[in-house]
């Protein structure tokens, strides 16, 4: 029976339990037999064969991205693939770098940003384009980088309007890509100014948004790999998983690297704690990309993702 065209990506997202105070947990999974179907792309990255931890000394701050290996039940697959436990070496060499994004078969040669124009501004979902094109939309705490994602993945510096000031995207905003597909910049939360319940729940036109929108394919959730996991992120994750809504997870400023001896944690070890605390509550791991709007770190990796995502809805 086919499913319908929202309903199989939410079903590989669906959390596996209510949100609670205890995250930390440790978790095995069986991962199924099945074919991996014909290669994709040749922008396909390999994923190197470094170890999940590295160490470096405390005057030392690593340059250029680091790639883990990781356990094939902690790879997303996107629907339209398959893959096999027997071929995990395969398997590894299909995931994008910096990311747990297997490449399918709906990546194909239309990831590259042509064209890019802003279309309207909406303060309700009701208000929103209706041409029924594709969208992704972009959300994340205030200053975490919405802006500058989009602009970096566009390639025009000033498409978003980028600030200092948090909370400036008040609206739903809707860019045109290649005449053919949305990228939506949402308002951010957490804006520390703004009173607790504000901060606690995100807008009502936002959610309503993510829960009618039938043209939305995932919601990217940008979180700040620069710093340990916030609380606000975490049930940020758990509302979308709990409410069956696509999601990505994308961790921002993966360029600022922090000394050891002044206690911070590099982006790596950051994304990695996330995900452990995420983990409990979600049946199969959700697509994370690492990325940088400094380095453009991310973003290739992001715009092939988002076509086989895009390339399976249009055909379901």
């Amino acid at each position: 029976m086919l499913l319908h065209h929202r309903l199989l990506p939410r079903l590989l997202l669906s959390p596996t339990t209510p949100a609670a105070t205890s995250l930390l947990v440790h978790r095995t999974s069986l991962f199924p037999t099945r074919r991996i179907l014909s290669p994709c792309s040749s922008a396909l990255s390999q994923v190197a064969a470094a170890p999940e931890t590295v160490d470096y000394s405390d005057d030392e701050e690593p340059q250029g991205e680091v790639q883990v290996q990781l356990p094939l039940d902690r790879l997303f697959v996107p629907p339209g693939a398959s893959v096999s436990a027997g071929d995990a070496e395969a398997v590894t060499a299909r995931v994008l770098k910096g990311s747990n994004i297997v490449l399918g078969p709906y990546a194909r040669g239309d990831a590259n940003v042509i064209a890019a124009d802003f279309v309207k501004s909406s303060v309700r979902p009701d208000d929103c384009p209706r041409d029924g094109l594709p969208e992704f939309a972009l959300v994340g705490r205030s200053n975490v980088g919405k802006s500058s994602l989009l602009n970096s993945l566009v390639r025009r510096k000033r498409l978003a309007l980028t600030s200092k000031k948090p909370g400036k995207t008040q609206c739903i905003n809707h860019f045109k890509v290649n005449d053919s597909w949305y990228l939506v910049d949402l308002p951010g939360y957490g804006y520390a100014a703004a009173p607790q319940e504000a901060r606690t729940n995100w807008d009502e036109f936002t959610r309503n948004y993510f829960l009618s929108r039938e043209n939305l394919v995932s919601v990217f959730l940008l979180v700040d790999a620069s710093i340990p996991a916030k609380k606000i992120d975490l049930d940020y994750a758990s509302w979308l998983g709990q409410n069956k809504v696509p999601m990505t997870l994308v961790f921002t400023k993966c360029d600022k690297r922090k000394k050891k001896k002044n206690g911070g944690k590099r982006p790596e070890e950051n994304v990695e704690n996330f995900q452990s605390l995420i983990r409990e509550y979600f049946e199969a791991a959700p697509p994370w990309i690492m990325t940088s709007s400094v380095t453009n770190q991310g973003r290739d990796e992001i715009l092939l993702h988002m076509s086989q995502l895009r390339n399976y809805w249009l055909k379901h």
